[in-house]
């Protein structure tokens, strides 16, 4: 898989600089235009005032890119739902068809750690949906956490999901992997 890592993201990565991932899914999503664009065009300033570099991540035309230019970010915040929102079991697909895809948090610490950035920055991470021990609906945001070796930051599970049930499979999901190593 070739994924195009924007020459100030990989110029810092060489250098051993700071670089934050930052998903897409809010952008296409999460917020309607124009206060997407503003929204992503504050967080990139607000790394980049900190010392970092910023690099945002999405799937352009079945090419996974790690950091955006500012058209790559306004054609993200003007298609908004056109692009498919993509986890990283999407990821396969998206690539394969051609199609262009909004990195969910799995996606992102994917590509993050396919790339070599340890650090993602996000609003809120996936969790177990309301009524999801019966529907079996939860985010792969949370096997995510176990098997790919990037440090979220984040304010918490989003809160229209089952924070307690969340907080129950984390827990159980994590003690498992501890003593199943």
């Amino acid at each position: 898989m070739s994924i195009v890592v924007a020459s100030e993201v990989a110029t810092a990565l060489a250098s051993r600089g700071a670089v934050v991932a930052l998903e897409s899914t809010i952008i296409c999503h999460g917020m309607p235009y124009p206060k997407n664009l503003q929204m992503a065009m504050e967080v990139e300033a607000i790394i980049r005032d900190n010392g970092a570099i910023p690099a945002t991540i999405a799937v352009l035309d079945g090419v996974p890119h790690v950091g955006l230019n500012n058209e790559q970010l306004k054609r993200l915040a003007i298609s908004g739902r056109q692009f498919q929102k993509t986890a990283r079991r999407d990821i396969v697909h998206v690539i394969a068809s051609g199609g262009n895809g909004a990195t969910t948090v799995s996606a992102t610490m994917f590509f993050a750690h396919k790339v070599g950035i340890p650090v993602f920055v996000t609003g809120g991470i996936g969790g177990v949906h309301r009524h999801g021990e019966q529907t079996m609906d939860v985010s792969s945001d949370l096997t995510e956490l176990g098997k790919t070796p990037v440090a979220v930051v984040s304010a918490g599970v989003k809160s229209i999901l089952d924070i307690p049930r969340t907080l129950e499979y984390l827990v159980v999901y994590f003690l498992f992997a501890v003593f199943h190593r």
